[in-house]
């Protein structure tokens, strides 16, 4: 055990904090531009470009039924081209959907870093509010595990729709030190810290979390929870683990967003 963590403290001075925090954060895949062809009926394929002219690709799935979208911003593994049944079933709920794919992933160029992917997030509200024109309260951030960071950081002083936060996780030195990392914790630092950024969202947040979560603990979103000083409510999945809440119990998952999104989108 000593001898790992020598290692790895070595790796971090040779190469960096940030450099080691974003090789254990992210885990991209590429799209082939093959399958792209074979998307399903209603689903459209579109390109953003950041401020640092970043071209991100991503999906959107119009409801021509509501006037809400939700920007929905994946994990920290595929790409968002994996996500798009969740997109579709999110559209379900009665909202267009706008799915982000982080600079590096699928299509997109770039390296992911997390001021890279907040980045992406500030280019997909402009994109939401200028291109397609919706104002910001019809638009619902959501995050799902390291897209909870994403979701927070656009949403910080704004006052849109709602958050809808799905197994957020507290901080990066946090998930580290619930992860075993012990002393080395301390490399991650600042990053990926949602709890600095609670006092300064100001939106209706709703949380889902599933009880035997084994990738960010349960406890974390309760913590984030119990922080947040807005409207606010917290939904449970019992025996949910990180990436089968929907699968586990579709009908609490998919009405807890679908109330949420009716309470307060307006009409």
């Amino acid at each position: 055990m000593r001898k790992k963590y020598f290692i790895c403290v070595c790796f971090m001075f040779l190469t960096g904090c940030e450099t080691i925090v974003n090789w254990m954060a992210f885990f991209p895949a590429v799209t082939k531009s093959t399958v792209v062809e074979d998307m399903p009926a209603g689903v459209k394929e579109i390109y953003i470009t950041a401020d640092d002219n970043i071209r991100l690709q991503c999906f959107f799935v119009p409801n021509s039924l509501s006037k809400n979208l939700v920007v929905y911003f994946h994990g920290n593994a595929g790409n968002i081209y994996d996500r798009i049944p969740e997109l579709i079933d999110l559209a379900k709920t009665g909202v267009s959907v706008l799915g982000i794919g982080y600079r590096g992933y699928g299509k997109s160029i770039g390296k992911p870093s997390e001021s890279g992917i907040c980045k992406d997030g500030e280019a997909s509200l402009k994109y939401a509010t200028e291109e397609l024109g919706y104002s910001p309260d019809k638009i619902f951030m959501c995050g799902r595990s390291l897209g909870t960071v994403v979701a927070l950081n656009i949403s910080v002083k704004r006052k849109l729709a709602g958050i809808i936060l799905i197994t957020p996780m507290t901080s990066g030195k946090e998930m580290a030190k619930s992860h075993g990392f012990g002393p080395l914790a301390v490399i991650a630092g600042e990053a990926f810290n949602n709890l600095k950024k609670l006092p300064e969202i100001i939106s209706p947040v709703l949380i889902i979390h599933g009880d035997r979560d084994e990738v960010v603990p349960w406890a974390m979103g309760e913590q984030i929870f119990e922080l947040l000083q807005v409207s606010k409510k917290m939904v449970t999945i019992g025996g949910g683990f990180h990436n089968d809440l929907e699968f586990t119990n579709p009908e609490l998952y998919w009405n807890s967003i679908k109330e949420f999104v009716q309470i307060h989108g307006g009409k």
